[in-house]
């Protein structure tokens, strides 16, 4: 079944992603309306979290930070299509980077870097940074439930020189680089909420206490890597901006979950400025009211 899958949708999937861009918008406000209009996809979910960490917004504030969200949200799934067949040079084009020799600077300090990102603005086509770098590219996934789909995602990225990698293979692969001596960049998307009763660390985001992934925090610790924070901004429909923050080049310095708690902060930031760009059908705080007693 997973093979009669693939072979029905990638041929679509295709097809899609050779449109020029003024069509594959076009399928983006088609799906807006389907998503949205019709059969409001985890609309009550959006709502509830958007009313949640912004109490004093008004219904109405809450119903135009959903609807834009909706509209970027279609447009990130038509430009994850695109990646299939988009050119390099296309995509330098669209993505763009603002200070890219800070990731130099490291190159020549010959530092390794965990890339430290959250479900904001476009992180699909954070991968064309790789043809500006020396650094090897990892970055870690969750592996898909079709076999033939996860092979396609993981060929898509290895066309920017990108390597995908589950959270399993990580320390194993990023260790075996160190003892060989490579420089490597990887990216963890570090928002994500993990199971309460599996967690380390609680602490507030966007004024609501949750448990929060430290992996990336103590994989840097671990392998002396440096922390670097990347945000990103729509410039317009397509075209996006991104920005690296060094956290740290020292991990150990920092105490265990600092790091983590400066990351959020950064998150926080852009979610502020620009709410309709995050990724809010996630039950992000689902885990609110269950903080353990040593966390509060």
């Amino acid at each position: 079944m997973q093979l009669i899958a693939y072979i029905i949708v990638y041929p679509v999937l295709w097809f899609i992603s050779i449109l020029p861009f003024r069509l594959l918008y076009g399928i983006s406000d088609l799906l807006y309306l389907f998503l949205y209009r019709i059969f409001g996809y985890r609309k009550s979910t959006v709502k509830e979290n958007l009313r949640l960490v912004f109490p004093k917004k008004s219904e109405k504030e809450i119903k135009s930070i959903t609807s834009k969200f909706y509209h970027h949200l279609c447009d990130m799934i038509v430009e994850s299509i695109k990646s299939l067949t988009i050119s390099k040079a296309e995509l330098k084009k669209r993505y763009q980077f603002t200070n890219v020799e800070l990731i130099h600077d490291l190159e020549k300090k010959e530092r390794s870097i965990i890339l430290m990102c959250a479900h904001y603005g476009s992180w699909e086509w954070i991968f064309i940074l790789q043809t500006y770098l020396k650094h090897k590219g990892y970055a870690v996934y969750k592996r898909l439930a079709n076999k033939y789909f996860d092979r396609l995602v993981k060929r898509i990225r290895a066309r920017h020189d990108t390597y995908l990698i589950t959270t399993k293979q990580t320390l194993n692969v990023l260790s075996e680089s160190k003892k060989k001596g490579e420089l490597t960049i990887n990216g963890f998307v570090s928002d994500q909420s993990p199971k309460a009763h599996k967690a380390f660390h609680w602490n507030e985001f966007m004024g609501i206490k949750v448990p929060m992934y430290t992996g990336a925090e103590m994989l840097a610790k671990k392998l002396d890597m440096a922390i670097v924070f990347f945000s990103v901004k729509r410039i317009k429909r397509g075209y996006y901006q991104t920005t690296f923050k060094t956290i740290t080049e020292h991990p150990k310095e920092y105490k265990d979950y600092e790091i983590t708690d400066i990351f959020f902060k950064l998150v926080e930031e852009q979610i502020i400025e620009a709410p309709q760009y995050y990724l809010w059908t996630h039950k992000r705080w689902k885990h609110r009211d269950k903080v353990p007693d040593k966390f509060l």
